[in-house]
């Protein structure tokens, strides 16, 4: 029995280093996967894939601009041609250019994962936010959207962070992952078109008829209004500084988000000015 275990251990043995024998000859060395020609292809192909997504964006975002109807459409294409760009190139790159096998692959893969795992979970994060984003779009951009304190359009929707651009033209980043858990408001979503609120204080004591009915002209005969949607007017009660106010409410439609401020600012000029033209209210109210 000893000789033939050891006749057997040894077959077996020699039929072990065959086997290891035969993967390394199938198993490319390092130098035959990557080389100097191959690096050279990889990095003219990153330059064009660069070029190539700058391109589309740019492309995208003036047709855009010349479309009112279609422009968030069009812009909401700009994020998800950028990353399918980037994703062939890299496959492009990896399959066409260096073509690893397919166990190395796996393996380098599992093990990159890892240890960027480790050491960038907050970057990953936020990729998953962005990917999580684009799928299941409670925005895009050209949105008007209000994120904590800061409110503003959609800019760029990044597998890292999305850009908004706020009133006062301050372009903020917040980061994707933090989006992910927070509650986020979207004005008009995907339309052209959003509402937009014009609060003005007046005395208790104004008629109110008289002003629903100015404002209601004041809006209507805006050349930002549009129309295809109600406009309406609230009245409530409030009170500031001991002292009682009826706030009004005027909610009306922008055809062009774009036109938001402007709108505000044109049916708040309106109505005040013709709240003292038309003696609704008087100077001394305003103090």
């Amino acid at each position: 029995m000893a000789q033939g275990e050891t006749k057997i251990d040894t077959l077996s043995q020699k039929e072990g280093e065959n086997l290891i024998d035969g993967l390394k000859d199938h198993v490319p060395s390092l130098s035959e996967i990557v080389s100097v020609g191959k690096v050279f292809w990889a990095v003219v192909f990153l330059i064009v894939g660069y070029f190539v997504t700058r391109f589309l964006g740019s492309v995208l975002e003036r047709m855009a601009e010349k479309s009112a109807n279609y422009r968030i459409t069009i812009k909401g294409l700009i994020p998800v041609i950028k990353i399918s760009t980037w994703i062939i190139v890299l496959l492009v790159i990896i399959v066409g250019i260096f073509h690893p096998p397919v166990d190395g692959l796996i393996a380098a893969t599992a093990s990159i994962g890892i240890a960027v795992g480790f050491a960038a979970q907050d970057i990953l994060k936020n990729i998953f936010g962005g990917v999580m984003i684009l799928f299941d779009r409670p925005f895009q951009v050209g949105d008007k959207i209000e994120i904590g304190e800061y409110y503003g359009e959609v800019l760029e929707i990044g597998l890292r962070s999305t850009r908004i651009v706020t009133p006062d033209d301050s372009l903020v980043s917040v980061p994707n992952g933090e989006l992910m858990n927070k509650s986020v408001s979207n004005s008009n979503s995907g339309e052209a078109n959003c509402q937009v609120v014009a609060e003005i204080y007046l005395p208790i004591t104004v008629n109110t008829d008289e002003v629903r009915k100015i404002a209601m002209e004041a809006a209507q005969t805006s050349k930002f209004v549009f129309l295809n949607k109600p406009v309406s007017v609230l009245f409530f009660n409030e009170v500031k500084e001991r002292r009682s106010y009826l706030k009004m409410r005027l909610k009306a439609y922008v055809a062009d988000i774009r036109h938001e401020f402007a709108f505000k600012s044109d049916m708040t000029e309106i109505v005040m000015r013709e709240l003292l033209s038309q003696k609704v209210i008087s100077p001394d109210d305003l103090k």
